[in-house]
């Protein structure tokens, strides 16, 4: 400290002294903080010191709090209302607190060995030199009033130590008397309070001083005896050891923010009996900037949950409810699009005897079928056709058509979404997979499916779970899986555009369709179907089929396939009022006659293949490695496609 011990300057503080004690005196204790604060300024100013701070010796003896605390620079190791463990001052709080000495040291190096940790503290909060006086209170509370610098060589006169005695106890007495002032408006309130909730068990901690004052009802509520003392500790280990944590944690949190405390919790009563508590309170003002107290009343809410917890039963019943009455409605808008264009598979070739087999094989077992083909040939009809014959024949079975879904709503349209799951989601939408629990999902141009959303398709395939969009809650489902492509899957795995394990994973019974080139010999009993059947839609009667249009449309190409054929044959019943069907259409006549000429070439090409084939095979046609399986054909049917294009082994 600088040289300032001239009388003059000592009259100077004395005179601060007794204005500031004149001032403190007629304070209102909202206004004591402001004017201390003020004061621990001009006192830094006047010493030449770096920090002063006023500390309490809280109850339990093990800690210490800043009341108050001023800092030259502005910036402190510490504020007003931190809590200081004696175990960083353990030397020093022996001095002060038991033996209630004064010390003071002007280089750390005059401290003695056993302040070795003391020193620590010290030199980590950036104090060189300090002087410290304890200070004795009329409530029984300890305080101590602390100047240090951050420089050596600090001397501290003993004469100026009465005076900042003299300082502390002014501050002291000021805390003293406005925390007995709140005290005396606490009870005030608390009468109020009383009055006017004659029901609830009103309560006061103070956790500054580690207890909670209660009243009886409070009491009898949480089965505490009358005499017994209680303590915040005390009071949370009545409460149920799931909401302990979270009531600690609110009361902190109303203490630190100075917010009000709204709070619904669980008792565990010594009887074992579990009852709801609804508590409400509010932190009161204190001499520090961080409050430590808080007033409320606590009010019994069981029967108020019971009642919650039975209307919560009843509108989950509702959901459920809800849930099934958008699943069967789902199910009859799916069920429509099912029936839509074929009802029955039509046809007597091999090739397509073949594929039926094929379907009776798999049906009545739950393995996952992929069907292959090219657009039009009834891949949705064989997926209908396996379900109908399988033992979920009885359960909906639900088409989602991955091409006709944009990327980004495949995944909520199979998976479903809960409400506020991403912008538009308005409401909660049950997914396709959901729906078809305990039933069939036919996933029709499975190719199209993005590649982010293969890896969860993967996952359902594989163990039957999945989240809905927006939600932790890991969903159960008995789902057969039915998927259809017109792409080659092998070829889009090796370009990396299909996941080689959800590839094997679909591809445990593969059902190829031929497309309807190969199996001319059931075009005329599709033409005789379909015409029956847009006759009698559109009322209308044919008694005959021209050769020459039984013969084009027999010769013809399809790239359509089955839908091009009932296209064409719709469009026909359409403009032939009838009896004799025709194709009137010239563009459609020149198509027919250009796909003759291009079936002749395809002829071509499928000849060279069938022979690549065989003589891969060593002309081997049926069982395993033969030409009929490499292709995919039926034996029969291959020799029947061997004999007509004229090949003949070497």
């Amino acid at each position: 400290m600088t040289e300032r011990s001239v009388p003059e300057k000592r009259l100077e503080f004395e005179k601060f002294l007794a204005d500031l004690s004149t001032r403190l005196v007629a304070l209102p204790p909202d206004r004591v903080d402001d004017e201390i604060r003020n004061a621990l300024k001009r006192v830094l100013e006047f010493f030449q010191i770096d920090r002063l701070s006023l500390l309490q010796l809280l109850l339990d003896k093990t800690s210490w709090k800043a009341v108050y605390n001023a800092d030259a620079s502005g910036v402190s190791p510490y504020y007003v209302g931190t809590t200081l463990p004696v175990s960083l001052f353990p030397w020093v709080s022996k001095k002060l607190g038991e033996q209630r000495e004064v010390f003071s040291f002007s280089r750390l190096e005059e401290l003695p060995a056993e302040a070795g940790t003391d020193k620590q503290t010290f030199e980590k909060f950036g104090a060189r030199s300090g002087l410290y006086i304890p200070i004795a209170a009329l409530r029984s509370s300890e305080y101590s009033i602390g100047i240090s610098s951050g420089i050596n060589d600090q001397t501290f006169p003993e004469e100026y130590i009465p005076r900042l005695h003299l300082l502390g106890e002014l501050f002291v007495n000021a805390v003293e008397r406005s925390r007995a002032e709140l005290a005396l408006r606490e009870s005030e309130e608390r009468l109020s309070l009383a009055a006017s909730a004659a029901e609830a068990g009103l309560w006061i901690m103070n956790m500054e001083e580690g207890v909670v004052w209660a009243t009886q009802k409070l009491r009898d509520l949480l089965q505490f005896a009358p005499d017994e003392e209680l303590h915040f500790e005390r009071f949370l280990i009545a409460i149920h050891p799931d909401d302990r944590e979270r009531v600690r944690g609110l009361v902190r949190q109303s203490l630190e923010r100075h917010e009000a405390l709204d709070i619904e919790y669980r008792i565990m009563r010594p009887d074992g009996i579990i009852r709801w508590i609804s508590s409400r309170g509010s932190p009161l003002s204190g001499a520090s900037a961080v409050s430590e107290r808080l007033m409320g009343a606590s009010i019994d809410i069981t029967d108020r949950k019971r009642l919650e917890f039975d209307l919560g039963e009843r509108l989950d019943e509702i959901e459920r409810l809800k849930l099934q009455l958008e699943k069967e409605n789902l199910y009859l808008r799916e069920e429509i699009k099912t029936v839509q264009g074929f009802e029955k598979i039509v046809g007597k070739s091999d090739t397509l005897q073949y594929i039926l087999f094929r379907v009776k094989q798999v049906a009545p077992t739950d393995a996952t079928v992929l069907i292959l083909g090219e657009t039009g040939t009834g891949k949705g009809l064989v997926a209908h056709a396996i379900h109908e014959l399988s033992g979920r024949k009885d359960r909906q079975m639900i088409t989602v058509n991955c091409a006709a879904l944009p990327g980004n709503l495949i995944e909520s349209e199979l998976f479903g979404r809960e409400k506020g799951a991403f912008t538009g989601a308005h409401v909660k939408q049950v997914g396709r997979f959901e729906v078809a629990d305990g039933g069939t999902i036919f996933l029709d141009e499975i190719g199209e499916m993005p590649l982010e959303l293969q890896v969860k398709l993967l996952r359902v395939l594989e163990a039957g779970e999945f989240e809905r969009l927006g939600s932790p809650r890991t969903m159960k489902v008995d789902v057969r899986v039915i998927a259809s492509t017109n792409r080659d899957l092998e070829a889009e795995v090796k370009n990396r555009r299909f996941r080689e394990d959800l590839f094997y994973r679909l591809n445990v019974f593969p059902v190829s369709i031929p497309p309807l080139r190969m199996r001319a010999e059931d075009i005329p009993q599709l033409i005789r179907y379909f015409v029956d059947k847009y006759a009698r839609k559109f009322g209308r009667k044919y008694e005959t089929i021209p050769k020459s249009t039984m013969k084009a449309l027999q010769e013809h190409l399809w790239p359509g396939n089955v839908r091009e054929l009932e296209h064409i044959i719709e469009r026909a019943v359409i403009t032939s009022p009838g009896p004799v069907l025709r194709l009137v259409d010239r563009l459609e006549r020149e198509a027919l006659e250009t796909g003759e000429e291009l079936l002749k070439g395809l002829e071509g090409m499928e000849r060279d293949h069938i022979l690549k084939v065989l003589q891969k095979t060593g002309w081997k046609i049926e069982g395993e490695g033969g030409a009929a399986s490499v292709l995919g054909l039926h034996p029969s049917t291959l020799r029947s496609r061997i004999k007509k294009l004229g090949i003949k082994r070497p």
